[in-house]
């Protein structure tokens, strides 16, 4: 698919994400609801889904996909580089990742993206893993940027981040 179609394709999602949480103020239920669009209409991924911080830990949050880690060691693998950078974190080659937290050993790549609270500190991730190497490229990135950008910006109004 060419670059064009993608970001026309990310734009609907981005699209369809909005207008199904526009229906509640539910946090949970906009995770949800993110998780099953973003993993039924994105092609490639194999989990994609939330872990949250809660009193110190990373938790498995709403998901699609198989049964997950359901807490994250503390500052290791992918999930965790995400919140202790807080920035997106593409990974390229999971194996090759210091610390990779192998949850499904069919993974070979993954995109970690922060979700920051008001004040932009992060609270959670946005994790997305593929079966396949290196799939996770700009255009997904920007993506799944825009969608978490969505939901906080939904939950915490506009910000800066």
């Amino acid at each position: 698919m060419k670059d064009d179609a993608r970001r026309t394709r990310w734009a609907r999602i981005r699209e369809q994400i909005a207008e199904l949480i526009a229906k509640t103020d539910d946090a949970a239920a906009h995770r949800a609801t993110a998780a099953a669009v973003l993993h039924h209409k994105v092609p490639g991924a194999s989990w994609t889904g939330f872990y949250l911080v809660k009193a110190g830990d990373l938790v498995v949050d709403a998901y699609q996909g198989p049964a997950a880690c359901v807490v994250l060691a503390k500052h290791t693998g992918v999930c965790w580089a995400g919140i202790d950078r807080n920035e997106t974190v593409v990974v390229p080659d999971v194996h090759a990742f210091p610390g990779h937290i192998p949850c499904d050993e069919r993974s070979r790549s993954e995109i970690v993206v922060p979700v920051r609270d008001a004040d932009g500190r992060p609270i959670g991730v946005l994790d997305v893993d593929s079966h396949r190497p290196d799939h996770f490229d700009a255009i997904d990135r920007e993506g799944y940027e825009s969608v978490v950008r969505l939901l906080e910006d939904r939950w915490f109004g506009q910000q800066a981040t």
